[in-house]
């Protein structure tokens, strides 16, 4: 073991720039596999990006919806708007 550790010592200062999240240190405490701390955090993220992208895409429509309504309601400014944008869609 202290010959194990004296080489881990010898890598020392080709690691220095590496940083290991506290949570890591729990999963292994816990008897987990650290492993599964990566996968968790990619899991984690695709979930939030999912959510994320759901509400993009409602504001999107959302937007669709009311530039269509108050186009139909306030036709001049749309077109003053639209022209400001430099966009001469209907939409």
């Amino acid at each position: 073991m202290v010959v194990e550790m004296q080489e881990l010592d010898k890598l020392r200062t080709q690691l220095q720039d590496v940083h290991v999240p506290l949570e890591v240190f729990d999963y292994i405490d816990q008897g987990r596999n650290p492993n599964l701390y990566t996968r968790d955090c990619l899991e984690k993220a695709l979930a939030k990006n999912e959510l994320v992208k759901g509400k993009v895409d409602n504001l999107k429509k959302f937007k669709a919806l009311l530039m269509v309504e108050l186009n139909k309601v306030f036709p001049n400014e749309m077109n003053m708007y639209r022209a400001l944008k430099g966009n001469d869609r209907s939409t």
